[in-house]
């Protein structure tokens, strides 16, 4: 039996955070890592403690709006904004961490991520907005796509 690498182990984790995810269009988890220790996961969903789109509908859907435009017309926070909020609230600081992400980031978290001092970002399936590359080369944070990891869970019993 072979050993998974530690960013196909982050990235596996970041697929159970998304399941909490509340978007009736794409479920995204991420997750910050430091020297191999996990300070925060985020998924894609509305605030804390009001109704979501499970439970109203989508904006997005209503209107026609292609993933990737106007983000301000919808009720979610991005799972990345909500890896660095966690952080923020719990004091835990994401600079120089990894941020292991089922998606690829928009325009918005991108810009997050840089002031975050996020170091690194890995993801194995990519959103709909890719202007998040040329911003992140000139902020020196290293983007990475990977294959995506196998969803099969495998233990000794």
């Amino acid at each position: 039996m072979e050993r998974i690498s530690l960013d196909e182990y982050f990235l596996k984790i970041a697929s159970v955070v998304a399941e909490r995810s509340t978007c009736r269009r794409h479920h995204v988890g991420a997750v910050a890592v430091k020297d191999k220790r996990i300070l925060t996961t985020g998924y894609n969903g509305a605030a804390s403690g009001v109704k979501d789109c499970l439970e109203l509908g989508c904006l997005r859907d209503e209107n026609n709006i292609p993933s990737g435009e106007r983000h301000e017309i919808c009720r979610a926070i991005h799972a990345e904004q909500n890896a660095v909020i966690q952080g923020s609230l719990h004091g835990v600081s994401l600079e120089g961490s990894t941020i292991y992400c089922t998606h690829t980031p928009c325009i918005l978290c991108a810009k997050i991520l840089v002031n975050a001092k996020v170091k690194r970002f890995v993801s194995y399936s990519d959103y709909a907005d890719n202007s998040f590359i040329k911003l992140f080369k000139e902020a020196g944070i290293s983007f990475e796509k990977k294959k995506r990891p196998s969803s099969e869970i495998t233990f000794l019993d």
